[in-house]
């Protein structure tokens, strides 16, 4: 185990682990728009940046990214000292420059005071900024089938050659866990519709409910040997129907008592 200090309070954290999910475990609110706990870290959005020192530093101290920084022994931390605070404020006043119109920026800006770009907008601003979280996603996921394309200003995610792509099994993974709700889908007439290609949704042979596409029920089956027929009901009638053989084992144990 590692010993460190976390705004004053002496704390314990497995060697390797990073800074970010020790704060987060001692119940400290830091913004990480970029982070994710199923994926690896990826520092994008420089948020979570936090002040360390250590006793034979002799008062110097260093900003370092937390979900990128493994814990170290004697380390010490502050996640809210002012220099950290006017830190975050020029970050995310650089997020508002580029993103006037998000919601979640906006709200985030407010939260340290910025109500107010002091720079100059981009003349045309969307809700993607560029945390990368979706791609890292679809890769764990196994697909691959959104990246980020271009460079500077003209860099964004998007599929290949920015037509409906191949590998994408309309699963939601990237537009559910966008921080900005920049990617967007819709599901109508059983039909799920994202990144420019429509998949048919499967619908639960009891109830009706619609589920997942087929095409992801398909690479689940495939990848983890998981037979079609299981995606044919939802997960809903899955517990009811759980539910009812426990029932009824419960029954059977009481009547088989002497």
């Amino acid at each position: 185990m590692v010993r460190l200090t976390i705004n004053g309070k002496l704390v314990q954290a497995a060697e390797g682990e990073m800074l970010l999910s020790v704060i987060r475990r001692e119940k400290i609110d830091i913004p990480a728009l970029c982070h994710h706990e199923a994926v690896e870290p990826y520092g994008a959005c420089r948020l979570c940046m936090v002040e360390i020192t250590r006793p034979e530093w002799d008062g110097w101290a260093n900003f370092v990214t937390s979900c990128l920084y493994p814990v170290e022994e004697n380390l010490i931390v502050s996640t809210h000292s002012p220099k950290v605070i006017e830190l975050r404020k020029t970050i995310v006043d650089l997020f508002l420059a580029c993103h006037p119109n998000t919601p979640e920026i906006i709200q985030l800006a407010a939260d340290y005071g910025v109500t107010h770009t002091s720079y100059e907008e981009v003349p045309e601003p969307d809700d993607c900024i560029l945390c990368g979280l979706c791609t890292r996603i679809c890769e764990t996921m196994g697909f691959k089938a959104i990246s980020a394309v271009g460079r500077g200003h003209g860099k964004e995610i998007a599929p290949p050659l920015g037509e409906a792509p191949p590998d994408c099994v309309g699963c939601l993974a990237c537009a559910q866990n966008c921080p900005t709700h920049f990617i967007k889908f819709s599901d109508r007439n059983g039909v799920r519709r994202i990144w420019e290609k429509d998949f048919e949704l499967m619908a639960c042979s009891r109830c009706g409910r619609k589920t997942i596409t087929r095409e992801f029920a398909e690479s689940l089956s495939a990848g983890r040997d998981i037979p079609m027929e299981y995606f044919e009901i939802c997960d809903d009638c899955h517990r009811m129907e759980t539910s009812r053989t426990m029932g009824r084992i419960a029954n059977w144990s009481r009547e088989v008592q002497p």
